[in-house]
């Protein structure tokens, strides 16, 4: 950046101000010559060192490869994305990786995800980490397939992954799958779900569905709603009469579905399962509403990043945001791979699709050929101490 040119033009002043008090105090000086004659000597001419070019963008590097980390640092989701880009930097730091580079873009800026990435590119990164959100993960990934250059996002949204693009965010398919998986084995037949409009309602019922069927239950209704109390009552009523159920998903955020859980009790599910979605999983205040013990989600353990929590809060004294996790364990990705990437050739893609798949902060994971990540889920209950474990998630993929 200018601040580095600068730097550099300081570093090349005083260097050649050096030179130049070192030759004005050679002659001033006389020798003794044999016989005891004195004659002055003349001091060598200086030698002119040129200075070094003063360059834009970031500094060259011939032993790192360079990787791009888009996030929003301003603007209301900046606190988000300044987590992320310091858990990818506490991940560098932990493992020693010498051959990465990361240098963070804000898509909040001036020019929004779009401009971020042609920055990127210009200082001549060879993969992006992000950009957080879908829409501007559309903005940024045809710039960079138009490079060569992967794009692993943390967006959760399945529709953006593909040609060069990969998904690392927590999709609501996969938790679903698993929390239906679960109840069936549990012995659950019939199967309900309220969830609300929109494309995020439109997936989860989707995958709900065909879950539901794959697993040999039955979906006994489907009722969705916008997101008020009125048209949650109303779609609560209308799934009720679609009863009875063994178990009823409700795919939204915990403070909802603590108000739909309860509506169903009032009106008679006093006994069907409750599923939910990751969604739930950063809601610990969940524990403290009667209606939500028993309750079940799938989502990725939390294990490791009680940990990563508590060595960020050391380091930056601040808690991080749970999608931090995604940071770090792309950065982890990055410095694994890295080790047989050559340098100043493109990324190795192909690398990510190992069927054995990767290991990070939040478990196992693989990129499926779609470019979404599969992630090894485990199920937690809810109850008055606290969330709990009663299904553990699978510890990798083997080489299926």
């Amino acid at each position: 950046m200018a601040l580095q040119a600068l730097g550099a033009q300081r570093r090349s002043l005083v260097t050649r101000f050096g030179v130049i008090v070192m030759a004005l105090a050679l002659a001033g000086c006389q020798a003794l010559l044999p016989g005891g004659r004195d004659r002055p000597v003349e001091a060598p001419p200086p030698t002119e060192t040129a200075p070094p070019p003063i360059t834009q963008g970031i500094p060259q590097d011939e032993s790192r490869h360079r990787v791009a980390l888009l996030v929003p640092l301003s603007g209301n989701n900046a606190g988000v994305g300044q987590s992320i880009a310091n858990a990818a930097n506490m991940a560098i730091l932990d493992t020693g990786g010498e051959r990465v580079r990361i240098t963070s873009y804000d898509t909040a800026a001036a020019g929004g995800a779009g401009a971020a990435a042609n920055r990127a590119l210009a200082d001549g990164n060879r993969l992006f980490l992000g950009p957080l959100l879908a829409d501007n993960v559309r903005l940024a990934a045809p710039i960079a397939s138009s490079a060569g250059v992967p794009v692993i996002a943390f967006s959760n949204d399945t529709g953006v992954a593909g040609n060069g693009t990969y998904v690392l965010g927590f999709t609501p398919t996969q938790s679903i799958d698993r929390v239906v998986e679960y109840a069936y084995g549990q012995g659950a037949r019939r199967f309900g779900a309220l969830v609300p409009q929109g494309l995020y309602g439109q997936r989860a019922s989707a995958a709900f569905s065909q879950s539901v069927r794959d697993h040999g239950g039955t979906v006994a209704g489907i009722r969705t709603y916008e997101r008020s109390g009125r048209s949650l009552q109303l779609a609560v009523t209308q799934l009720n009469g679609d009863g009875p159920f063994d178990a009823v998903l409700v795919a939204d955020s915990g403070s909802t579905a603590t108000q739909a859980v309860a509506m169903l009790r009032d009106r008679g599910a006093t006994d069907a399962q409750i599923l939910g979605t990751e969604l739930w999983n950063n809601q610990p205040n969940l524990t403290r509403e009667r209606a939500m013990h028993g309750a079940v989600f799938a989502s990725v353990s939390d294990r490791m990043f009680e940990t990563l929590s508590s060595r960020y809060r050391s380091r930056f004294s601040s808690a991080p945001y749970r999608l931090s996790s995604l940071g770090y364990d792309a950065a982890l990705l990055v410095v694994r791979i890295a080790q047989d990437w050559d340098m100043g050739q493109p990324f190795p893609t192909g690398e990510l699709l190992d069927s054995g798949g990767f290991t990070g902060v939040d478990g196992a994971f693989r990129f499926l050929s779609g470019g979404v990540a599969q992630r090894a889920l485990e199920v937690q209950r809810i109850g008055p101490a606290g969330f709990s474990v009663v299904s553990q998630a699978p510890g990798g993929f083997g080489n299926d």
